[in-house]
């Protein structure tokens, strides 16, 4: 039986940035270490406020002559637009790249074990194929393999028999279930700390690289312990709330729902999704079966393998 599946993400958009400064000029704004970002190695990061805050979050690859930024293509303006201010005398040249690239996952139990593309079995080790370039994600090993591959031809990836072309749908229930934020369907702008998100754990974020945007704070929060709530799976009996629902606790707010999707043929778990939850709170629900609600369902959060609380 096929376990490995291929998904084109239409979603993703991609910045390019090229010249001799691009390491340093980027290195010193984002929360990850730009110069282990190298052609057999691909990074996630975040780019967040002044506060510390989250902002945008990215993969990046290194193609050579340049850094190629995997970012959300509805915010892709707006992250090119505050690139564009940091820029100041820095040599590099910034440009939005997306109509030169097609984004895809390939995921599943058995991706690794595939040959499909030639890659060692670690978190973002990366390899140039003849239609673009493959990475595993860098967040989790079973997250399975991004693909970058040029407009304008087909990946021949594709013409296999070992993959089964599947929906959005079945990529969200693939990426829900193993913890891994998306963006702004999980981590609210200028409101979310990495470390409420698992950056620390998912390889998100470098805390001897020294100085970046928001870095004091996120030193601060790693440090003093101030982590107050974590971004957790939960598990959905009953009606699915809409992202954005209050989770309670004895009737007291505790948390807040993020993605959601339904479950496919399941009588009772009628789905799963992500949540920020209070710690406290989810060490209560895991440990104790105390039992928090989103409107008229019942949440039950659980750790992830790679989640440390």
């Amino acid at each position: 039986m096929v376990n490995a599946y291929f998904h084109i993400l239409d979603d993703r958009g991609i910045i390019r940035v090229a010249g001799e400064d691009r390491f340093q000029f980027l290195q010193h704004l984002v929360s990850n270490d730009v110069f282990k970002v190298t052609p057999e190695s691909a990074g996630y990061g975040a780019f967040l406020t002044t506060q510390g805050k989250f902002l945008h979050d990215f993969f990046l690859i290194n193609i050579n002559d340049a850094l190629l930024i995997d970012t959300a293509a509805d915010r892709l303006q707006d992250f090119f637009c505050t690139l564009q201010k940091y820029k100041l005398r820095s040599r590099i040249d910034l440009s939005i790249n997306s109509k030169h690239w097609t984004v895809a996952a390939i995921f599943g139990k058995n991706v690794l074990d595939l040959d499909l593309i030639h890659l060692p079995a670690k978190r973002g080790a990366m390899s140039s194929f003849a239609e673009g370039f493959a990475f595993i994600d860098p967040r989790h090993i079973n997250a399975g393999i991004r693909i970058l591959s040029y407009k304008e031809s087909k990946p021949n990836i594709l013409k296999t028999t070992k993959l089964q072309v599947t929906d959005r749908e079945s990529y969200e229930r693939y990426r829900i279930a193993l913890g891994l934020p998306d963006g702004t369907k999980d981590m609210e702008v200028k409101k979310t700390l990495l470390l409420e998100a698992g950056f620390e754990e998912l390889g998100g974020v470098d805390f001897q690289k020294g100085c970046y945007i928001g870095q004091e704070l996120t030193a601060r929060t790693k440090y003093r312990g101030l982590v107050k709530r974590r971004l957790m799976p939960i598990k959905i009996n009953g009606s699915i709330p809409n992202p954005g629902t209050k989770i309670t606790l004895n009737g007291r707010g505790i948390g807040e729902v993020r993605s959601v999707i339904a479950n496919r043929n399941s009588n009772k778990l009628k789905g799963i999704g992500l949540a920020m939850i209070r710690i406290d709170s989810i060490k209560d629900a895991i440990h104790f079966n105390h039992q928090l609600i989103a409107n008229e369902a019942i949440i039950n959060p659980y750790k992830p393998d790679w989640a440390s609380l």
